[in-house]
């Protein structure tokens, strides 16, 4: 019988499955799409995170970057890295090499959609396919999450999903916005990157990330609750339109959403959920990555050992900590007297600032 199903090869199924090969498991990947996959995301990844997939074999290129920025209207702030850079990395470059090392281990990725779920009391089957365990990491809107009931009902905060693809723009502040569901834009632009940190533009439509993803090339994400199109989106940073100049787009705009996903657990009976589909916060802090390579090192652990039981209290441990700083963020993020404040204080006190960036990283 096969050990483990990954249901999704996105970063958080192959390493999952990566890792399991390395343990001397059997593992089959399902996935429905075609590579390379790509996704609206920020495309930093932390040194922590890249120094994992090192380790796992996987081999990708991107361009490193060596801290955090953060800057509004007035104001800047540099965090730097003491650890070591990031990379900041395409994501169908970074699904390119995951998938290299899931083919040189041998692992069979099946193009084909989970379905539905059976399980017995020592084995799980899907897509024609029975193991030990399942792995669902299926992505933010995870359908084995809903199908096996644990999903959390939206907070009323959380209900309001507002389209991205209209015409029209908000210049609420991120206070009035509070009661809708924030979402994520990206597209890339052809141009030499400026500076050698990931930049963080505030402003009371929400957050622009500018991450250096190759020598001639940027990408650009908008993290809002407004309403509107990216050009429209991105008339509320001019000092990021004044940097981006008349560099041509290099990619369409991918979107993504809503992000907050509120999940009861993340284990029922032999399925496990990981990366996205086990919940999530918000991309404010951009450690989704991040954590989902150390919440996937635990799952493995926890069945190749078989005790699956003990999965939700190792995933609490090691995510909780970026859980409750990008939700203290986003909680001031949300509040319309605070939410100016933010770039402000970081500003006035770049130590704290860089302790916290530092030890998200």
């Amino acid at each position: 019988m096969i050990d483990l199903l990954v249901a999704g090869s996105g970063p958080a199924g192959a390493a999952t499955a990566i890792r399991a090969a390395l343990a001397g498991l059997e593992v089959v990947v399902i996935e429905p799409r075609e590579g390379p996959i790509d996704k609206a995301c920020g495309e930093g990844i932390a040194h922590s995170a890249a120094a994992y997939l090192s380790r796992l074999g996987v081999q990708f290129e991107g361009r490193p970057f060596h801290g955090i920025r953060y800057l509004d209207a007035s104001h800047s702030v540099d965090a730097r890295f003491s650890a070591g850079p990031g990379l900041g990395v395409r994501r169908t470059e970074l699904q390119r090499g995951l998938r290299q090392r899931l083919d040189a281990l041998g692992v069979p990725v099946v193009r084909a959609r989970v379905g539905e779920i059976s399980q017995t009391s020592s084995s799980v089957t899907a897509a024609g396919h029975t193991a030990r365990y399942l792995a669902a990491a299926d992505g933010l809107h995870s359908p084995i999450r809903r199908q096996l009931g644990l999903a959390a009902a939206p907070a009323r905060s959380s209900r309001a999903a507002l389209s991205f693809g209209g015409s029209r723009s908000s210049s609420r502040p991120a206070g009035a916005g509070a009661s809708s569901a924030r979402r994520g834009l990206r597209q890339h632009f052809f141009v030499r990157p400026w500076s050698d940190l990931v930049e963080v533009y505030w402003s009371t439509l929400g957050e622009a990330y500018v991450t250096p993803v190759a020598d001639d090339l940027v990408g650009v994400a908008v993290l809002t609750s407004a309403r509107g199109s990216f050009d429209d989106h991105l008339r509320a940073f001019p000092r990021l339109r004044a940097r981006l100049g008349d560099a041509p787009p290099a990619s369409g705009v991918l979107g993504a959403g809503p992000l907050r996903q509120r999940v009861r657990r993340r284990v029922a009976g032999r399925v496990l959920l990981v990366g996205d589909a086990a919940g999530y916060v918000d991309a404010l802090t951009g450690e989704g990555i991040a954590v989902a390579l150390r919440t996937s090192a635990e799952l493995v652990d926890c069945i190749r050992d078989d005790r699956p039981e003990d999965y939700e209290a190792a995933w609490r441990r090691v995510s909780w900590e970026c859980r409750a700083l990008t939700a203290s963020l986003l909680w001031a993020r949300n509040r319309s007297l605070l939410a100016p404040r933010i770039v402000p204080a970081a500003a006035a006190l770049p130590g704290v600032y860089g302790a916290i960036v530092n030890r998200l990283t």
